[in-house]
């Protein structure tokens, strides 16, 4: 199973976040990973870091980490733009971007609206998603956020790995049944176990929030 870091992006710069990603490159974690939210949810007042823009600057200083959003939503830009991003990230860290797509939900809509983008349906959203990753599936491994049945039969649809935000072991073990899936969320307050439990899974990727310690990460990767 390979780690991932999300990165600090809820700031008014980047040095928080770089400085995180070179802290997970010296410790061997396999990539580190950017929100793609205009602010941090429920908080309009904060600033969040554009993920691209972020990401691109530490796919040039570490070359052994992969990079990407997590996840990149649909409908926030039109499908071509968004396309071309994640083609753009490739260009520079060839081999070593995840193409992260989401549809968004209910608690990521008022984004949206304040920015007058338009209120799509969950349907039009879904088609979105398939569009992008289809443009996306021949360049880069593709992962969906879980979601409704629709969109998890998408996944399935187009090849994608599924994530899986902050679900339990046993859940994961049971999606992981279908086809690949990797895991997303904040740590727990047993780390190790939590770990462990989420490898038996078959999780594919383990991906923490950013206040998890990258210390305590390597130290379970050198005993596994």
């Amino acid at each position: 199973m390979k780690l991932g870091v999300l990165l600090p992006t809820f700031r008014d710069g980047a040095k928080d976040a770089l400085a995180r990603a070179t802290e997970a490159a010296a410790a061997g974690i396999d990539g580190v990973f950017a929100y793609d939210h205009l602010w941090p949810m429920g908080s309009p007042q904060r600033p969040s870091l554009a993920p691209f823009a972020l990401l691109s600057v530490i796919a040039r200083r570490h070359s052994d980490l992969v990079v990407g959003p997590l996840v990149a939503r649909v409908s926030l830009v039109d499908t071509e733009h968004l396309v071309r991003q994640f083609q753009t990230l490739h260009t520079l860290a060839p081999g070593r971007v995840i193409g992260a797509l989401g549809t968004g939900d209910k608690l990521s809509a008022p984004e949206n609206e304040a920015y007058g983008l338009p209120a799509l349906s969950a349907d039009e959203r879904r088609e979105l998603l398939g569009d992008a990753a289809r443009a996306l599936s021949d360049t880069m491994p593709i992962w969906i956020g879980a979601g409704s049945k629709a969109t998890n039969s998408l996944a399935r649809e187009v090849g994608a790995t599924i994530n899986l935000w902050d679900w339990t072991a046993p859940r994961v073990a049971s999606m992981s049944a279908t086809g690949p899936v990797c895991w997303a969320g904040p740590a727990k307050n047993d780390l190790f176990a939590t770990l462990s439990a989420l490898s038996d899974a078959d999780a594919t990727w383990a991906v923490f929030a950013p206040d998890v310690s990258i210390l305590q990460l390597h130290e379970w990767r050198s005993g596994h």
